[in-house]
C-alpha cells in the first residue's frame, strides 16, 4: 500500500497540476491508474531505504512519509522534464531517506533492533589441549 493517496497529491499540488502530469492526452482530468503507479513506485523506492532500519510495512507511518511519497511520485510523473522545484524536492526527499537509513534521522517510530555485525562461532570442545598433550 502506498504511503500517499490521490487526495494527498491533489491537496499538496492541486488538481490541475496532477491532471496535467497524469493525463497525457488532454491534461484535464486525473488518470488514476497513472497516479497510482507513480505512488506505488515512490513507495517502493522509499521502502528500499526504510527497510535498512525498520520492519516493513510500517504499522502507522509518520506524516512526513506522506510528503516524501508525494514529492517522489510527483518527480516520477514529470518523467524526463521535472522543474527545478520538483527536482529539488525529490533530491531533498532522497537525502532524507538516506539519513533515515543511516540512522542520522529518526522517523519517530521504533526501528528494527540492530543486529550484531560480529560473526557467531559455535564449535565443539577442544580435542587437544596442553593437558591432553602432556602424556605424549
Amino acid at each position: 500500500m502506498a504511503y500517499a493517496t490521490q487526495d494527498d497529491m491533489t491537496g499538496r499540488f492541486g488538481q490541475p497540476e496532477i491532471a496535467q502530469i497524469t493525463d497525457h492526452e488532454k491534461g484535464t482530468s486525473i488518470d488514476e491508474a497513472v497516479l497510482d503507479a507513480a505512488l506505488d513506485d515512490a513507495t517502493s523506492e522509499m521502502d528500499g531505504y526504510l527497510a535498512t532500519r525498520h520492519t516493513l510495512p510500517l504499522e502507522s507511518p509518520p506524516e512526513i512519509l506522506v510528503r516524501i511519497c508525494c514529492d517522489i511520485a510527483r518527480y516520477f510523473l514529470y518523467q524526463d522534464q521535472p522543474t527545478d522545484t520538483v527536482q529539488s524536492r525529490y533530491d531533498n526527499a532522497i537525502r532524507f531517506l538516506r539519513d533515515v537509513s543511516m540512522g542520522r534521522v529518526s522517523l519517530g517510530v521504533t526501528p528494527t533492533p540492530d543486529t550484531n555485525d560480529e560473526a557467531d562461532y559455535d564449535a565443539p570442545d577442544r580435542v587437544w589441549s596442553q593437558d591432553t598433550l602432556e602424556d605424549y
